[in-house]
């Protein structure tokens, strides 16, 4: 892996079976919001990811919302990829914009995971830190190796946490994620990696 970039951008989250547990941990176990947008991946059929949204918003940690074309990404905030909707970045003047694609769905699954990280590696370079949570298949692995050659950082799901772990087993058999941990853990590992690069 290369020098580790500056602060990261954007907190990358991809999840599928299991997700919405492991999600609600995650954001639970935030001892305050992150200096940077969240972007969550959930493999859900449209309709399903408004009330996953409404739920993890309700925890009280940061704001939830599902993505919107065009909104801008802001620090602090939590935003869930549309059911049956790609969610993308794009850079523009001074911050990350969402993208919503209908793009055809990628391994099996729209929204995907890939997608998401390869627009944020282009826009954000390195400067991205992925968490791969549970779930089948391996949604995610592709866009984790990309984003660790930029140098970014990824961390993934341990398999005794996981209710299937398909996603988060084939980044760390691929040896792309520095850390395997529980969800909880992983919150913590969030927060200290976007106060690395401003030390």
């Amino acid at each position: 892996p290369g020098r580790r970039a500056a602060a990261p951008r954007a907190i990358a989250i991809g999840s599928s079976t299991g997700g919405p547990q492991a999600l609600a941990a995650l954001v639970g176990a935030l001892t305050r919001p992150p200096p940077v947008p969240v972007l969550v991946v959930q493999h859900m059929p449209a309709g399903f990811t408004t009330l996953l949204a409404d739920h993890l918003h309700r925890l009280g940690r940061l704001p939830c919302a599902e993505a919107t074309e065009g909104t801008p990404l802001l620090p602090g905030r939590l935003y869930l990829a549309p059911g049956d909707r790609h969610l993308l970045v794009r850079e523009a003047a001074g911050g990350l914009l969402a993208k919503l694609s209908d793009g055809p769905p990628e391994n099996f699954c729209r929204p995907a995971v890939d997608p998401l990280l390869r627009s944020l590696v282009a826009a954000c370079g390195g400067r991205v830190v992925a968490a791969i949570l549970t779930g089948m298949g391996h949604d995610g692995l592709e866009g984790c190796r990309a984003l660790r050659q930029a140098g970014g950082t990824v961390l993934a799901q341990d398999e005794a946490s996981s209710v299937v772990w398909g996603m988060p087993g084939a980044v760390a058999r691929a040896g792309v994620a520095e850390t395997l941990a529980p969800p909880e853990e992983i919150a913590a590992r969030l927060l200290a990696a976007c106060m690395e690069g401003v030390a």
